[in-house]
């Protein structure tokens, strides 16, 4: 009977890459014969697309030892005027009747040594209890969010309004060189009349309910004081902090599979070794991230004013402008949606690809001196591992809250000035102003020196004797010592209790 450790990812190809990447790390540094892992993942949300399978499909045959359980096919109640985030939740949630059956069957033949679940699978944490499995959170962002989640729950004590409507209001969080506004928390907590707000503060509520909370990011990237706050408790003001883990950077460095259409589109990559060292800007805003028709005018604008040489992924735009967000595979054409002539006037120097380029891949160019992020975390660790400074453009989810982290206790990014709050709009002078502060000032030198720095730091996390490796062990060390008090537990039980058998039922339950 061997030992593993079950990962639930939450749906959308970014969370479960992260989960898998996790999966690879532990494997990597204990080997099969110590653990195998086994991932469930759901099947039917909004945020399945095509490449979730292939992707999954590449994994098990290049990594057997992890193993995917997909759940049987739940819909989506799609209700009116409730978030997708309300949507999502409400999805994970009708799946807790299929975790409890996978880890019931999972049991039957392996020792579960720990369950690890994504935020935004918190139902599952009482599921995990319910069969006295060690259960741990993964947070797939930096520090700063799951700080800032731990210390949520003070905050909404602190008023009765939505943060939205809050817009001159600012509150101050353990470990922040500056307050935040109200209105750059995290998207969820931003509406009381949406089901997500009370899903997100039980969130929060249930994290330090957990055994401990493992987290993507590498010590030497984030800002001391946000560490000490967490590992000081002050986060958790009214009840203890769990342990905390930092075994990243975690990302997806496999390059992608000749059968995959997208690898057609790597012909960027080609045009990114003609160009020269640390000229081209780079603009891409995640898996999803997409901008609204006059957003997508101002762009060009910025870019064509800059004279900087540029790589553009264009997406299609959204159904609905509010959101930032395009869910789908529906083609469209370039020449549609930007403006006339854009194309022709800056070919000598830029090239727009359409809704995907291999973005670790291009990051590591040496051609790249800049990235233009959504500062989605995965997007945000890719750079850093690469060594490219940024220019933070939030579109939703916790973006804003790790942009302000980003340009103001890491500097680790250049912030763009949004017109206003609700509808993110940059203008094209305000792109051209952050890329030339970028590309040609001695505040951008000075990025792009430190980005260095932190690139060699996120490989040396992950050595030998770096900080994640130690924080992963401590983490393993937590999970085999709670199975070795168990096993003392039970067999000073059955010395106890020898003349009734009731220890012995106890031993054989636990080691099973």
């Amino acid at each position: 009977m061997g030992d593993v450790i079950v990962l639930y990812a939450a749906p959308g190809m970014g969370h479960i890459i992260s989960t898998v990447e996790l999966g690879k790390l532990i494997l990597r540094r204990y080997g099969t014969h110590k653990f195998s892992i086994t991932i469930l993942y759901t099947c039917g949300s909004l945020y399945d697309t095509p490449s979730i399978p292939a992707y999954i499909r590449r994994i098990s045959h290049s990594h057997p030892s992890i193993s995917f359980l997909q759940f049987p096919r739940v819909t989506n109640k799609i209700t009116q005027n409730i978030s997708g985030t309300a949507i999502m939740v409400d999805f994970v949630r009708q799946n807790d009747p299929h975790v409890r059956r996978a880890l019931q069957d999972i049991s039957k033949s392996a020792v579960v040594r720990a369950f690890i679940i994504d935020l935004f699978c918190t139902s599952a944490l009482t599921i995990g209890k319910e069969f006295d499995i060690p259960t741990y959170y993964f947070y797939t962002s930096g520090a700063a969010a799951p700080a800032a989640f731990l210390y949520f729950p003070k905050i909404h004590k602190q008023t009765t309004q939505s943060l939205k409507d809050l817009t001159d209001t600012v509150f101050e969080f353990p470990g922040r060189k500056s307050p935040l506004k109200a209105i750059h928390m995290v998207q969820t907590a931003l509406n009381r009349d949406d089901p997500a707000y009370w899903d997100f503060l039980s969130f929060c509520s249930y994290l330090p309910k957990s055994k401990g909370i493992i987290v993507n990011t590498f010590e030497e990237l984030e800002p001391p004081a946000i560490l000490q706050a967490i590992a000081e408790g002050l986060c958790v003001p009214d009840g203890p902090t769990p342990p905390v883990y930092y075994v990243g950077p975690l990302i997806n460095e496999e390059k992608v599979s000749g059968n995959d259409p997208a690898a057609a589109k790597e012909g960027c990559l080609s045009w990114l070794d003609k160009q020269p060292s640390r000229s081209v800007v780079f603009l891409c805003y995640g898996s999803r991230g997409s901008f609204p028709a006059a957003q997508l005018k101002e762009i060009p604008k910025g870019l064509e004013a800059s004279g900087q040489r540029f790589l553009w992924v264009v997406k299609k735009p959204p159904v609905d402008e509010k959101t930032k967000q395009f869910l789908g595979v529906d083609d469209f054409g370039l020449e549609s949606v930007l403006p006339e002539g854009f194309l022709e006037r800056t070919k000598d120097r830029g090239m727009v690809v359409k809704s995907w380029a291999p973005q670790m891949a291009v990051l590591k160019k040496e051609s790249v001196g800049g990235f233009v992020t959504h500062c989605g975390w995965n997007s945000v660790l890719e750079a850093v591992v690469a060594g490219v400074p940024m220019i933070a453009w939030p579109l939703y989810a916790e973006q804003h809250l790790n942009r302000n982290v980003m340009a103001m206790d890491m500097e680790m990014a250049i912030a763009v000035e949004q017109r206003d709050e609700e509808d993110g709009f940059v203008s094209g002078e305000e792109l051209e102003r952050r890329v030339r502060e970028l590309m040609e000032s001695e505040k951008g030198r000075v990025l792009r020196e430190r980005s260095k720095k932190i690139g060699e730091m996120a490989v040396a996390a992950l050595g030998e004797n770096g900080s994640s490796i130690r924080n992963l062990d401590n983490f393993v060390n937590s999970i085999t010592k709670l199975c070795k008090f168990w096993i003392f537990t039970c067999i000073c039980v059955l010395v106890k209790n020898k003349e009734n058998g009731r220890g012995v039922a106890i031993l054989i339950r636990l080691r099973t």
